[in-house]
C-alpha cells in the first residue's frame, strides 16, 4: 500500500495524513483541536486514541504487540468478525475471524470541522476470504475522532443467501491501575462465566478485578462506565446494536503465558467489548445490513 498515494487521494491538510507504522504497516495518523488518534489500515484498527485535555491514552497497547502480517496485534481496538470466540463451526479457523488479519482499503476521510474527524475503512469479500468464509459481503468501518471516539461497523450481505455472524468491538482500555478500577452499569444483569466452564451467574454491584475475569454479559444496557481512579478518569461507553458485553481480563497466569504481553500488563488495562455473542448472533439476508456501534467519551473526576 502506497504512502505518497494515499496521501494524495485522502490526505487533511493540518488534520489528516498517512505515515508507515510499526513493522512497515500503513497507518492513519489524526490530528484535530479535539484528539489526536492512531490507526492502523492493516486490520482495521483504532490503535490509539487521546483527547487533548487528558494527558493519557484511552486505549492500551502492548509493549510486545505483533506488527505483521497475519497476526493480530495486541491492544487498541480489533475488529473481531465474522465470528467471536473460537470457530462456530468447529472447523479449526482462528479465533475472532480474520478482520483483525488483513489489511483494509481507505474508503474516505473526512474533516466534518476543526474538532471532528471522519474516517471509513471497507473490507469486502475475495478469493482468500472465501477460503476462510464462503460469503459474499461487504464491512465498512466508520471512524469519527473528536471530543469522543465512534466507532460504527456495518456489515452488508452482498450475496445471495443470508449468513449468520457474531462480532465485537474488542476494545482495550488502559487504566493507571487495576486494583483501583470498576465497571458500572452491569448491576443485577447475568453472565455467562468463561473462567468457570460457562457457568451463568449474577453480578452484584459493580464490577471488580482481582482474579481472572471472562464473563459475557447477557442483555447488556446502552450505558457502561468504567471509573478508573488512578487516572482520575470516568469512561463513558455508549452502544448500539448490541445486546452482549464482554468484559476481560486475563489476570496474572494467563498474562504471563501470552508473548505478545508484558508479565504485567494485565494490570493497565480492561477489556470492555461491545459484541453479538453467545446466542446474540444476527442473521443477514441477503441485501440487507446490520449496523453495531460505539462511543467513548472520558470525562475527569
Amino acid at each position: 500500500m502506497d504512502i505518497k498515494q494515499l496521501n494524495s487521494n485522502h490526505a487533511i491538510p493540518e488534520q489528516l495524513r498517512f505515515i508507515s507504522g510499526n513493522g512497515g504497516l500503513p497507518c492513519i495518523e489524526v490530528n484535530n483541536d479535539k484528539a489526536r488518534a492512531l490507526i492502523s489500515i492493516y486490520a482495521g484498527q483504532v490503535l490509539e486514541y487521546q483527547p487533548v485535555d487528558d494527558k493519557n491514552n484511552l486505549l492500551f497497547l502492548s509493549d510486545k504487540a505483533y506488527y505483521e502480517s497475519g497476526k493480530a496485534i495486541k491492544g487498541g481496538i480489533p475488529i473481531c468478525w465474522p465470528w467471536f470466540g473460537p470457530d462456530p463451526d468447529g472447523l479449526g479457523r482462528s479465533a475472532h475471524g480474520f478482520a483483525r488479519n488483513v489489511t483494509w482499503q481507505v474508503h474516505a476521510t473526512k474533516a466534518v470541522s476543526e474538532n471532528e474527524t471522519v474516517i471509513s475503512l471497507s473490507l469486502c469479500d475475495d478469493e482468500q476470504s472465501r477460503l476462510i468464509w464462503d460469503h459474499a459481503f461487504e464491512l465498512i468501518l466508520e471512524i469519527s475522532i473528536g471530543a469522543s471516539l465512534g466507532l460504527t461497523l456495518t456489515t452488508r450481505n452482498k450475496g445471495d443467501k443470508t449468513f449468520t455472524i457474531s462480532q465485537a468491538l474488542h476494545t482495550y482500555f488502559n487504566v493507571g491501575d487495576i486494583s483501583k478500577v470498576s465497571v458500572e452499569g452491569l448491576d443485577n444483569h447475568d453472565y455467562l462465566d468463561k473462567a468457570a466452564s460457562g457457568e451463568q451467574k449474577q453480578q452484584q454491584g459493580a464490577i471488580e478485578v482481582n482474579a481472572e475475569v471472562d464473563r459475557i454479559y447477557l442483555d447488556a444496557p446502552s450505558e457502561l462506565i468504567i471509573n478508573d481512579v488512578a487516572l482520575e478518569r470516568r469512561i463513558h461507553i455508549n452502544t448500539s446494536g448490541n445486546k452482549t458485553a464482554v468484559v476481560w481480563n486475563p489476570w496474572s497466569d494467563i498474562c504471563a503465558q501470552m508473548a505478545d504481553l508484558e508479565d504485567n500488563a494485565y494490570q493497565q488495562f480492561i477489556c470492555v467489548e461491545t459484541t453479538n455473542a453467545a446466542d446474540d448472533t444476527v442473521d443477514i439476508e441477503p441485501g440487507g445490513e446490520y449496523v453495531l456501534s460505539a462511543e467513548y467519551k472520558v470525562v475527569s473526576r
